[in-house]
């Protein structure tokens, strides 16, 4: 049941902590378990995956519909955190 990493090259196994630690301070996607997606900056994020984002914004059916400077999203809310592949260089 080990080496199932699929596609990752180098030799190095990189578990989720490794790539959380990676992530920050750069663009992510957080779904929610109720379907809504916060894009932003991940600032920092705790063992519980609650989670701190700067310039964020909320996308409710792929539609943005808030902008927030600062967020805070409990960690039971998250289905997942995906690395962007935008940056969100388009409102500055």
């Amino acid at each position: 049941m080990s080496g199932g990493g699929g596609g990752g090259g180098g030799g190095a196994v990189k578990t989720p902590a490794d790539f959380l630690k990676s992530i920050r301070g750069r663009p992510v996607v957080v779904k929610l378990n109720s379907g809504v997606d916060y894009r932003g900056i991940l600032a920092c994020l705790d063992g519980y995956m609650n989670i701190a984002m700067e310039q964020t914004e909320e996308y409710v059916n792929g539609q943005l519909k808030n902008k927030y400077g600062d967020a805070f999203i409990r960690g039971n809310n998250v289905l997942y955190i995906s690395t962007s592949k935008r940056t969100l260089a388009e409102g500055a």
